[in-house]
């Protein structure tokens, strides 16, 4: 009988060791994803508030009275929320991609090779992010109005890749700065074109510093207000310009339906791209080493 017992009893120890090691070991990345979710929901939740209520005054902690009428008016036609939602889409997505065809080569030379007057490249590619926004949206405007860029979405686009462009290049040249090229070598060794190299053995090497960089891409383009005003004069309505335009108006609730539109994309590709930003596939820590 005590025999029995003592095994009965080691049998249990085994189990919850077991149990406790499993724990262990997914604890930390489970943290660490939760951490980032709440980090990133946490100061949503004022603005979810907000956009539901109808009276909220001070020192309630929650509005007295609770309405739909924000969301009402995001989504009717006369809010152009989402003409602007659309424009803002069109915008980023294809600021992202023209950053991406540009930044890959540049980034490829920046990364992987030595050369005189590399540091003055940097320096030429880096400007737009040390110089004020203003002063390079006012004399970008000029030029844009000689060629009849002005007030068009195509000028827009091309305007939001000024501060684009040098995190887009800083982020892949910090990936190419880790990459062996003796692999592209041994594939063209095995007979495989220009075409077969890049999309089999460089592109699953580079995928997350891609990744990485179409998420700062996106981000930094979906958030632009003084060079969309600017530049769009006021034809081109994106996201951040109504938004701007309804926090002047002083309704809070529809300011806050409107943010939680605005944010919720951006939101959204940060969730998706997550894994690129942590752990073994990440990209982010081999900038700076070029």
């Amino acid at each position: 009988m005590f025999t029995s017992t003592v095994s009965r009893a080691k049998g249990v120890t085994s189990r919850a060791a077991t149990h406790v090691s499993r724990i262990t070991a997914v604890s930390p990345q489970l943290i660490i994803r939760a951490a980032i979710i709440v980090m990133v929901l946490l100061p949503l939740i004022p603005l979810l508030i907000w956009s539901f209520s109808h009276r909220w005054y001070f020192p309630t902690l929650l509005p007295t009275e609770w309405s739909l009428r924000a969301w009402s008016y995001i989504f009717s036609a006369n809010s152009k929320v989402l003409p602007a939602l659309g424009n803002s889409l069109l915008v980023a997505a294809a600021v992202t991609v023209i950053s991406l065809v540009v930044g890959l080569p540049a980034g490829r030379v920046m990364g992987l090779y030595q050369f005189r007057g590399k540091t003055v490249v940097w320096f030429l590619l880096l400007a737009p992010t040390i110089v004020p926004v203003l002063a390079v949206a006012m004399g970008i405007h000029i030029a844009f109005i000689r060629y009849g860029l002005a007030d068009t979405l195509l000028g827009v686009i091309l305007v939001h890749l000024v501060p684009v462009l040098p995190y887009m290049v800083l982020i892949l040249a910090g990936v190419f700065a880790n990459f062996d090229t003796d692999y592209e070598a041994q594939a063209c060794t095995l007979g495989a074109n220009t075409y077969q190299m890049f999309y089999h053995v460089t592109l699953p090497m580079i995928l997350p510093g891609m990744v990485v960089g179409a998420l700062f891409a996106f981000i930094i383009s979906w958030s632009q207000y003084i060079l969309t005003l600017l530049i769009g004069g006021g034809r081109v309505i994106t996201l951040p310009v109504l938004l701007f335009s309804f926090a002047n108006s002083g309704d809070n609730a529809v300011t806050a339906a409107l943010s939680i539109v605005f944010v919720a994309p951006a939101i959204l590709f940060l969730l998706l791209t997550a894994r690129y930003l942590t752990g073994r596939d990440t990209a982010v820590g081999s900038i700076g080493n070029f």
